[in-house]
């Protein structure tokens, strides 16, 4: 057996803490179709850093289905705070016949004109935030290279040049892309080592993320029966649960399929220890398939139900 070379754990968390008081916008980027442990990870980290006043986001190339706390925070666009102003609400093509402004006074109004015979736009429907902020940072989550994070990566590529890359991961398949690699390929989940990095920031660990990490590392385990297991991992588990982790029971990985983009089964038992776990080893090379880039799919025909936008003089802009 080849013996994984050792990380420094200490020292890369205390570059990833040097570039984090440095720098206080970012992006928290996950795998696209991420495991139960990267959402897991990913959330937790998330709070920790909105703890320490980051401006801090956290994206996906789609919205994963998770009822994790934090998962609901996760969108599908670069972005990160700002000063440009974003209206939204529910639309479907065809609803809306023009979008058209006008000033009143001191009052700028938005006016938002719907085709005839479809309902009009409800006012508690309607959400705003913010875009245009800068990214200083990127932390990658569970990604082996970045193509891993699909459209995330392959349409924002001019984003990633030039950022301070941090790149957390366990799996052997990591190509170290980073610009600090928090790489450790004998953890037993990601969320164990996003556990260590709040930790090695001084954030206290509260029971909500506390609940997240120990379902990605109860996940990411198969309940604590993989070969990766070590007693850092109960170590791990037993601060978790003094810090109010909750228990609940998780899907887990169904061992046919790859961690990306595999299936997931929900068990009506706890499940037992299962021989793969126990006779496998962790050096056997994960076989991963990685998102392949995505074509556009955009026509360069005009919609014909493509709200049209006017100006405020009235002029088709």
């Amino acid at each position: 057996m080849n013996q994984q070379p050792t990380v420094d754990t200490e020292k890369l968390i205390g570059q990833i803490r040097e570039v984090l008081a440095k720098q206080d916008s970012g992006i928290i980027a996950i795998a696209a179709n991420p495991t139960p442990d990267a959402i897991a990870a990913s959330t937790a980290l998330y709070m920790a850093l909105i703890k320490m006043g980051k401006n801090i986001s956290i994206v996906a190339s789609a919205i994963p289905q998770s009822d994790l706390q934090g998962a609901d925070k996760i969108k599908t666009s670069l972005t990160t705070g700002g000063d440009n102003l974003i209206v939204s609400f529910p639309y479907q093509d065809g609803t809306i016949d023009k979008v058209d402004y006008n000033i009143e006074g001191e009052r700028f109004n938005l006016i938002i004109v719907p085709r005839e015979g479809s309902n009009k736009i409800q006012p508690n429907d309607v959400q705003f935030s913010y875009t245009g902020g800068k990214v200083d940072f990127i932390i990658t989550i569970d990604a082996p290279n970045l193509k891993s994070l699909g459209d995330i990566y392959t349409q924002n590529e001019s984003m990633f040049s030039g950022k301070n890359i941090i790149n957390i991961d366990r799996h052997l398949i990591n190509n170290s892309y980073g610009t600090i690699n928090l790489v450790s390929k004998s953890s037993s989940s990601t969320s164990e080592l996003v556990m260590k990095v709040i930790q090695g920031l001084k954030v206290e660990i509260d029971k909500t993320m506390a609940t997240n990490l120990y379902a990605g590392i109860q996940t990411a385990t198969n309940n604590l029966t993989a070969y990766s297991v070590n007693a850092e991992t109960y170590d791990s588990v037993a601060a978790l649960m003094r810090a109010g982790a909750q228990k609940r029971v998780m899907p887990v990985p169904n061992m046919g399929n790859n961690m990306y983009g595999g299936q997931f089964v929900q068990p009506q038992y706890m499940p037992q220890p299962s021989v793969m776990n126990r006779q496998t080893s962790i050096d056997q090379v994960e076989k991963v398939s990685v998102p392949k880039e995505f074509e556009s799919n955009e026509s360069s025909k005009e919609n014909p139900l493509k709200p049209k936008i006017f100006s405020g003089s009235g002029g088709l802009l």
